[in-house]
């Protein structure tokens, strides 16, 4: 099989998006013929430039969100359904809602193809780089409690890491540190695909990304890399004495009441669950990665959720809810990237005025995002990883969406300046 450095690079821990600008492992192709798609769940109605950082569009220019009405809701349904068609995409579930506007949840096509299982909005997933929003919460909350300072270096904390000594913890989240990406390199890459079930140590990891020199000086470019979560996991466990998992559960998950989410640490997945597929594979076929051990994207994307968590997750990370007013609006400074409208912030993007984040490991992709004006919430939930012609599909069913309800803040992260977040050996 050839690795070429843009599918490895997917690997970086999102796997697929385990990251914003992030695809699956491994280049990805159109599904095998899939099974007919069931009608829709109706849920009921419920209530690389350096330079100065760019603050996220709050203003009221964002425009007016449109009642959810029969006639948008119906435009909505043909809008998901097409983009499941043209991709292949065996299962999604879309929740979309902005107070006084109304709230659209749906899930359409399957949740296991072998059964033919119809998706639904109850299911767990695994959300890839979504992840990296709770690290970097949990990484700011100890520094409102002056346990730490973001521009401290990470030599203070971890050891060994190459250029440690000028690599502040506010590079890593901001994916301006310069270190190579573990999950783009080759040895990774096959150590994962030719066993997926096997664990990986945050070290081993690690060791994955340190035996290449540095891509570029601190704060001088923006690379989406999941070794940069990796260190700033390292961080949450030294500074507070526990566990990653333990941590965000206490500190984030419990606080917020997200009581389907879950950082699982090994690769136990809570049912009901989707199945998820992927072609980041050794054979190069679509195979069911359902259960594939997600240590290797630990900190930056091992992490499980649901439909209605995210929904709640959307509003939280984006308006700060568990930090103070003051770390909220460092979190919120994004710098510029190779995408017009889009920059990355600390462990958040802002993509044409929608905040939050993607994910994408093999056999699962999400997009979790909030616009703030209207206080809209979008949420995409799906099981494949395998891109079409060249796109993540968590993209495609974003813009689609939201060319619907908000044309003046269309979600695209083109495929030219999409880079990688999970295994190619994510994208997470």
């Amino acid at each position: 099989m050839r690795y070429s450095r843009t599918c490895r690079r997917r690997v970086c821990a999102g796997i697929a998006a385990l990251g914003i600008f992030a695809a699956p492992l491994g280049a990805g192709t159109a599904l095998a013929a899939e099974p007919p798609t069931p009608g829709p769940y109706r849920a009921a109605a419920q209530p690389s430039i350096p330079g100065p950082y760019l603050a996220p569009v709050t203003s009221s220019t964002q425009g007016d969100f449109p009642e959810l009405t029969p006639a948008v809701t119906e435009r909505l349904d043909k809008a998901i359904q097409d983009v499941m068609k043209e991709a292949g995409v065996p299962g999604v579930t879309v929740g979309l809602s902005a107070p006084g506007k109304g709230t659209y949840i749906r899930s359409f096509g399957v949740a296991d193809k072998e059964t033919g299982q119809p998706m639904r909005p109850d299911l767990y997933m695994r959300i890839g780089s979504e992840t990296k929003t709770f690290t970097v919460t949990a990484l700011l909350q100890l520094a409102d409690q002056g346990r730490l300072n973001i521009d401290d270096p990470i030599s203070k904390y971890v050891d060994g890491v190459p250029n440690g000594n000028r690599i502040t913890l506010r590079n890593l989240a901001s994916m301006r540190s310069g270190l190579f990406n573990y999950s783009a390199d080759e040895s990774f890459y096959k150590a994962f695909t030719s066993n997926p079930d096997r664990p990986f140590t945050p070290q081993e990891l690690l060791d994955y990304a340190f035996k290449h020199p540095i891509q570029f000086q601190p704060g001088a470019e923006f690379d989406y890399c999941n070794t940069n979560l990796i260190l700033l996991g390292l961080v949450v466990e030294k500074v507070s004495g526990t566990p990653l998992h333990d941590f965000i559960q206490k500190n984030v998950l419990d606080p917020t009441g997200l009581d389907h989410t879950v950082f699982p640490t090994d690769a136990a997945f809570p049912e009901p669950h989707a199945h998820g597929y992927t072609i980041q594979t050794a054979s190069g076929q679509v195979e069911d990665a359902t259960n594939w051990n997600p240590s290797w994207g630990w900190a930056a994307g091992a992490m499980i959720s649901n439909l209605q968590d995210l929904r709640t997750w959307a509003r939280v990370v984006a308006t700060g809810t568990l930090l103070t007013p003051e770390t909220q609006a460092e979190r919120l400074k994004v710098y510029p990237t190779a995408i017009p409208g889009a920059g990355y912030g600390l462990g958040i993007f802002n993509v044409q005025g929608w905040i939050g984040h993607n994910g994408s490991l093999p056999g699962y992709e999400s997009l979790t995002i909030y616009l703030p004006e209207p206080r809209a919430t979008l949420v995409v939930l799906l099981n494949t990883d395998i891109l079409h012609d060249g796109n993540e599909p968590s993209t495609l069913f974003g813009e689609a969406i939201t060319r619907v309800v908000t044309p003046d803040h269309v979600f695209n992260i083109p495929v030219t300046a999409a880079a990688p977040s999970s295994p190619s050996p994510s994208k997470n």
